[in-house]
C-alpha cells in the first residue's frame, strides 16, 4: 500500500458478509456527506450535510435515475430505485475515528443490500478502501499513534478475554505513554550531552559524569522492565500450541471434548478411530489455547494411517506443550514406553486417564521421567479444572501478575525495545568508562529513533504497507 492520498474519499463494507441482523457501508472523507445527500431520503426530508454530529437518522438509500448537483433528494419520487430501509449516522471531523467527516449507513445485513448500497456510494464518488486504510487515516491524522493503530488489529484478533484487555490499554495509550516517558528522559540528557559538545566554549556547567550513568542505568531499567512482560503478552497475543498424544484407545478424544465441554471428537472404544488431525481454540486461565487432538501413534498399516501418523509426528515436533495420555486401567506398552522415549525431553505433561478404573499401570516409571502428572477421568469430566490449572502453571511457570497490565505483546515493538536496550546499555559502558560525549549521544540519538518508529513519529511506506495489508478493508 503506496501512502494513501487523504484527498479521496473512500468506502466499504465495515462488518463480514453474510446474513446478520444489520450490515454498515462506512464513508471517510470530506465529500462523505455529499455523497450521503445523494442518495439518502430522510424521513423528515433534511439532508445528511444538515445533520448535527453524532446523530441517527431513518430513512432510504435511493437511486435516483436523474440527479443535478443542486437538486439532491429530499423526498421519494417515482424514478427512484430504492435499495433500502436504513438507520444513517453522521460523525463530523475532527471527532471521528479518521478525524474525518464520516458517514455510517445501518443496512439490513444482507449481502445484496449491502453490495448495492456500496456500489452508489461508489458511483457518486467515493473510491474502495484499501486494507486496513480507515484506521491509517487515523494514524496519519493524528488520531492515534502506529502502536495503538496496531492495537486495533490485536482486538480484531484476540481469542481470550485476557488477550483483549492487554489490547485495550494498549490501544488507549498505555504502552505509548511509557515510551514516551522513557523518550522524554533520553532527549533531555541528549540535550544537555550536546549542548556541551556544541557550545565548549560557552562554559556550560558540564553535567557530572556520574549523574550521566545515574539516569542511564535508570532508563535502562525502566525499558528491562517493560520488556520484562514480552514473553507473556505474546503467549496472550498468539496463544499456545498443545498437542495431545498417546497410543490408541488412550482416551486423547474424551480429553479433548472434556476440556472444550463439547463432542468436538467422535469417541468410540475401537483403538484408532481419530486417523486425522482435530483443532480447536479454547481459554484456559486468559491464555489462547490451540488444542490439537493427533491420530495414536502405532505402526501403520495402510497409506491413510501411515500419513495420519506423520501429520500428528509433525504436530508433536512443533508443539509448545504435549499432553501425553496414558490408560491408567492398563499396563504401559511398548507403544507407550517409545512415546515417552521420544518427547521425555520436551515440555510435556503426563496425563493420567481413566482413573474411574482399577489401576495397573506404573506410575513410578512415569514419574522417573516426567516431573509433572496429572490423574484424570474425561470420560468422567473428573480432575479437568486440575488438569487446566497445571497448564496455566506450566506456560507462566507461577510467576503471573494479573495487576500487570502493560505487556509488550507485538513482535516488531519487542525487537525494538531489545534494540533501544543494548543501545542504552552501551551508551552506560560508555559512561562508565568515561568515554567522550559522542559516543554517548550516538547511542541515545539511536535509541530515540527506535521509539519513534513504535510510536509511528518516524515511518516509512513499506512499514505502513506491512503493518495495514493485515487489516480487513472495512477496518
Amino acid at each position: 500500500m503506496s501512502l494513501i492520498n487523504l484527498d479521496d474519499t473512500i468506502a466499504a463494507i465495515a462488518t463480514p458478509l453474510g446474513e446478520s441482523g444489520i450490515g454498515i457501508v462506512r464513508i471517510s472523507g470530506r465529500r462523505a456527506l455529499s455523497i450521503a445527500d445523494k442518495i439518502f431520503v430522510s424521513k423528515h426530508r433534511e439532508r445528511p450535510s444538515k445533520f448535527k454530529t453524532y446523530t441517527t437518522h431513518y430513512g432510504l438509500i435511493v437511486r435516483p435515475s436523474k440527479y443535478k448537483d443542486n437538486q439532491a433528494p429530499t423526498r421519494m419520487k417515482e424514478d427512484h430505485e430504492v435499495i433500502d430501509e436504513v438507520i444513517l449516522t453522521v460523525m463530523r471531523r475532527p471527532r471521528s475515528y479518521t478525524r474525518e467527516d464520516v458517514v455510517e449507513i445501518n443496512c439490513h445485513g444482507g449481502i445484496i443490500p449491502l453490495r448495492k448500497t456500496l456500489e452508489l456510494v461508489l458511483d457518486f464518488g467515493a473510491r474502495l478502501a484499501k486494507p486496513g486504510e480507515f484506521t491509517q487515516r487515523a494514524f496519519l491524522n493524528g488520531r492515534i499513534d502506529l502502536a495503538q493503530a496496531e492495537a486495533v488489529l490485536d482486538i480484531i484478533r484476540a481469542k481470550t478475554d485476557s488477550a483483549l484487555s492487554l489490547s485495550v490499554e494498549q490501544l488507549k495509550g498505555g504502552l505509548s505513554r511509557r515510551l514516551s516517558e522513557i523518550r522524554r528522559e533520553l532527549l533531555r540528557l541528549l540535550t544537555v550531552l550536546e549542548a556541551n559538545i556544541d557550545f565548549p566554549e560557552e562554559n556550560l556547567e558540564r553535567i557530572k559524569t556520574e549523574d550521566i550513568i545515574s539516569i542511564l542505568e535508570r532508563i535502562g531499567q525502566r525499558i528491562r522492565y517493560t520488556l520484562q512482560g514480552s514473553d507473556k503478552g505474546r503467549i496472550f497475543r498468539d496463544g499456545i500450541k498443545v498437542v495431545i498424544c498417546g497410543k490408541p484407545n488412550a482416551g486423547k478424544s474424551s480429553l479433548l471434548n472434556a476440556l472444550l465441554r463439547c463432542e468436538r471428537s467422535i469417541v468410540t472404544p475401537i483403538a484408532g478411530t481419530t486417523r486425522d488431525i482435530i483443532e480447536d481454540i479454547l481459554d484456559i486461565k486468559g491464555i489462547p489455547i490451540r488444542i490439537v487432538d493427533t491420530a495414536g501413534i502405532i505402526e501403520p498399516n495402510d497409506l491413510i494411517e501411515r500419513k495420519a501418523v506423520s501429520r500428528s509426528k509433525q504436530y508433536i515436533d512443533e508443539a509448545d506443550l504435549i499432553l501425553l495420555v496414558f490408560d491408567g486401567s492398563k499396563r504401559l506398552s511398548p507403544e507407550d514406553r517409545v512415546l515417552m522415549h521420544k518427547i521425555q525431553a520436551r515440555p510435556t505433561l503426563a496425563i493420567i486417564n481413566k482413573i474411574d478404573l482399577k489401576q495397573k499401570i506404573a506410575y513410578e516409571e512415569i514419574m522417573r521421567r516426567f516431573q509433572r502428572i496429572v490423574k484424570i477421568s474425561a470420560k468422567k469430566q473428573r480432575n479437568i479444572n486440575l488438569l487446566e490449572e497445571e497448564i496455566a502453571q506450566f506456560v507462566f511457570s507461577g510467576r503471573i501478575k494479573s495487576n500487570e497490565r502493560v505487556w509488550v505483546s507485538n513482535l516488531r515493538h519487542i525487537q525494538h525495545l531489545k534494540r533501544i536496550e543494548r543501545l542504552v546499555s552501551s551508551a552506560y559502558r560508555s559512561a562508565k568508562k568515561g568515554l567522550s560525549y559522542e559516543f554517548i549521544s550516538q547511542y541515545m540519538r539511536e535509541s530515540i529513533n527506535y521509539i519513534d518508529e513504535i510510536l509511528g513519529r518516524r515511518f516509512s511506506e513499506e512499514l505502513l504497507d506491512r503493518i495495514f495489508s493485515q487489516f480487513c478493508i472495512g477496518k
